[in-house]
Order: C-alpha cells, then sequence, then structure tokens
C-alpha cells in the first residue's frame, strides 16, 4: 500500500505544487520481495500524470540527500504504563513515586477563551498560520478548505484548541491555537497492556499566550484523553518549551 496526497509547498519563498508521500507499507512476509520500489514507481507514474514532478517524503532512516533532518521529543503523560511496556525507563537513583510526582501535570487550564476549533474559525486560523509559517524557509501552504479538513477536531484522531477574544458584542477575533493528533501504538510481548496512545503535537500559532503555556494546555488535553506520551518535533519555535516541559529525545 502507498498513498500520497497533493500539497502545495513553499521552498526558500518559491511556491510549487507537489505530492507528499505519506504511507508506506508492505507485509512483513513480503520485504524482501523488492515489493517498495514497484509500489514507488507505481505512484510517481500516476503523479506524473498530474503534471506534477515534485514529491517530499519522510523516513526514520538516512536517505541522501536530505533537505532537512529533525528529532522527535516526548514527555511521559503516564509514566507507570511507559515504563512498564519499556518505552521509557526509571532515571537512575529515582523510583516510580518520585518519577510521578515531577511529570504530575495541573488538573485545570487557566488560559481565558479557550475552546475546542470549530468551522468557523478556519478562516482566522489559516491566517494566523499562514503568517507564521511565512518565516519559515521551508513549510507547506495550506488553504481554508484544508484547515478544516485537517484540524477540524474529530474524537481519538485530531484535537484543536483556539483562544478566542471577544471584540464588541458579537464579534470575536482568534488569537491563537493549538493541534495534536493521536496515533495508537501495539504493545507486544506484554501481558495485560495491548495498547499505547500517543498524542503528536501538530499545527499551532500564536500572538497572544506564549507557546510554552499553549504547550502545557495540550499536556493537560491530552492527559485527561487518555493518552499515554506526547511527541513533538524540534522545528520551528518548540524549542522554546521542550526543556521546561520536560520532553526528552528520543533515540528511535
Amino acid at each position: 500500500f502507498i498513498s500520497g496526497i497533493p500539497v502545495n509547498v513553499t521552498i526558500n519563498e518559491k511556491a510549487m505544487n507537489m505530492s507528499e508521500i505519506n504511507f508506506l507499507c508492505v507485509h512483513k512476509k513480503l520485504r524482501a520481495k523488492r515489493l517498495a520500489p514497484v509500489l514507488i514507481k507505481e505512484v510517481t507514474r500516476r503523479i506524473n500524470l498530474k503534471n506534477v514532478w515534485q514529491a517530499i517524503y519522510t523516513a526514520g532512516v538516512y536517505y541522501p540527500t536530505p533537505i532537512s533532518e529533525v528529532l522527535y521529543y516526548h514527555r511521559s503523560l503516564n509514566g507507570k504504563k511507559l515504563i512498564d511496556i519499556g518505552f521509557t525507563g526509571l532515571p537512575p537513583k529515582m523510583n516510580l513515586k518520585r518519577y510521578e510526582k515531577i511529570y504530575k501535570l495541573p488538573e485545570e487550564i487557566k488560559i481565558p477563551g479557550l475552546r475546542k476549533m470549530q468551522k468557523k474559525y478556519a478562516k482566522q486560523i489559516q491566517a494566523l498560520l499562514s503568517e507564521k509559517l511565512k518565516k519559515t524557509p521551508l513549510h507547506v501552504n495550506l488553504s481554508e478548505k484544508e484547515i478544516k479538513h485537517f484540524l477540524t477536531p474529530k474524537e481519538n484522531v485530531i484535537d484543536t484548541y483556539v483562544v478566542e477574544e471577544k471584540k464588541g458584542e458579537k464579534d470575536f477575533v482568534i488569537t491563537d491555537f493549538i493541534s495534536f493528533y493521536t496515533l495508537p501504538s501495539s504493545v507486544l510481548k506484554h501481558e495485560t497492556i495491548k495498547e499505547m496512545k500517543a498524542a503528536y503535537m501538530y499545527y499551532h500559532a500564536s500572538t497572544k499566550i506564549p507557546l510554552p503555556i499553549l504547550a502545557k494546555a495540550a499536556l493537560i488535553m491530552a492527559k485527561k484523553q487518555g493518552h499515554d506520551v506526547f511527541s513533538c518535533l524540534n522545528i520551528m519555535d518548540n524549542k522554546s518549551f521542550l526543556e521546561d516541559l520536560m520532553f526528552g529525545p528520543g533515540n528511535g
């Protein structure tokens, strides 16, 4: 199975239509049969028929020559479970009780105007995100339609929260937003635990609320929804909260 989606990407201030290859899967028993090149060749042929001649993709291994390299960082939400399944381990000279105390999150979020995204907010979110992404030399340009498709909340798929500021009796303005998606993983060789529920930081933009405060709110929301770990990449301004919110670099 292989799939891709059309995307408009800006590289060094030049926008171009590309394809984003986002899933490639070959059955475990067939991985020595050289099927991946066949799938890649076929999806390339079909993309070319749409008059698209560039594609982007990510990989967990090194392929010459990457245009960008990033690292995943992880933040424990359910320490006991993560230790039980071997996702992480206790630091030296620390017991589980101490570990859980260090990673404990507040119960309440103190951000006035924070609420779940609705489709009516898409236009303002698109404007916020576009303005933010202009600062980066490599980014995807999302339309209002794509914002609605990718960011409208859907249980166990995507969560997006906005900060709404009232302007007069009926008008409002969205000053900030943050989103994360859910990606569960199967847990193998454990007697009782069969799944790990992970949250992954997605798009965000802030003009009034500092990003570390928004990110902490996302952690609390994810914890309340039963996520076990929160992951994000060290891209853009994510580095502003990684240390303070106790994210650690991944090793896979």
